[in-house]
């Protein structure tokens, strides 16, 4: 039991299973804004959840195996679980097949119109490991990767192709790519020569700030336009500042000459804003 006890845990290191509170607090708060007009059982809360880990933990999981040799020689990541030997191969393409297997099962839970969208998300979702090898913009797939689960969760539950999800993942989907910009500009010499591709390698740290500050601009107009779009109260708009207020705190943390406090501004600040949003959104649903 020890033995299975510390395998999980290497798995949920592996995979960053705590920062899978960047993209579910937005899709449960899809879920909340969907409840006042549609009908949703416990099961099928369940099932998204279900669908968003496995979907999570399997993209990740599917980066960590396809950029173990690109880790094993950066200085900043070469003492992660695979690149160091403190987790197998085979385990972790295990974890991979069987992650994928619980999010395609989770999908045909929900029904039969979100299992035929499930391969086709899986493919968005791997796809992004490869681009920082041939653009610069894999930020922006980041994004929509993680824009996917808002809408997923609207499609889940409404069952209908609609706009009024499209702002709130543009607004996901900027303010990741904007924080991964963040995130990446310490590799910015290891890219370089590397021959990858991001955003800081292309243009320097210190424009790569300029435009992650731009995406969350963007991003929080999105947010805005959304709430107007759905018709959501005050409650639902002072979260959104607040959120933009956090968010845009993390640009004083970081400088192209001290990228030191890089994580406290990629986690910390995110998870919080995040988590606060979703709080807006439930207090505008149940309270406003």
């Amino acid at each position: 039991m020890a033995a299975s006890e510390n395998q999980i845990l290497k798995w949920g290191r592996l995979v960053k299973f705590s920062h899978t509170i960047f993209a579910m607090p937005f899709a449960l708060a899809m879920a909340v804004v969907v409840s006042g007009s549609v009908e949703i059982t416990r099961d099928q809360i369940l099932w998204i959840l279900v669908c968003l880990i496995s979907a999570r933990t399997g993209a990740m999981t599917f980066n960590r195996l396809l950029d173990r040799e690109i880790d094993a020689i950066n200085p900043r990541t070469k003492e992660r679980e695979l690149p160091s030997g403190r987790v197998s191969i085979k385990s972790v393409i295990l974890l991979l097949l069987f992650s994928y297997g619980i999010f395609i099962f989770g999908s045909a839970m929900l029904g039969r119109h979100t299992l035929l969208l499930a391969v086709p998300v899986l493919i968005v979702l791997s796809v992004y490991s490869w681009t920082k090898r041939f653009t610069s913009y894999s930020h922006l797939v980041l994004g929509l990767a993680l824009a996917l689960a808002p809408g997923g969760v609207w499609y889940a539950l409404v069952g209908t192709v609609d706009w009024l999800p499209v702002w709130l993942m543009l607004g996901v989907l900027f303010w990741v790519a904007g924080f991964d910009i963040i995130y990446s500009c310490q590799d910015e010499q290891f890219d370089k020569q590397q021959g990858l591709r991001s955003i800081p390698a292309q243009f320097g740290v210190g424009r790569a700030l300029v435009l992650a500050f731009i995406a969350h601009i963007i991003s929080v107009i999105f947010l805005f336009s959304f709430g107007v779009m759905a018709g959501l109260g005050c409650f639902y708009y002072a979260a959104v500042v607040i959120f933009a207020d956090i968010v845009f705190s993390q640009h004083k943390l970081v400088s192209p000459r001290d990228l030191s406090k890089v994580n406290e501004a990629f986690f910390v600040r995110n998870g919080l804003a995040s988590f606060l949003y979703l709080l807006g959104v439930v207090l505008d649903r149940f309270v406003g």
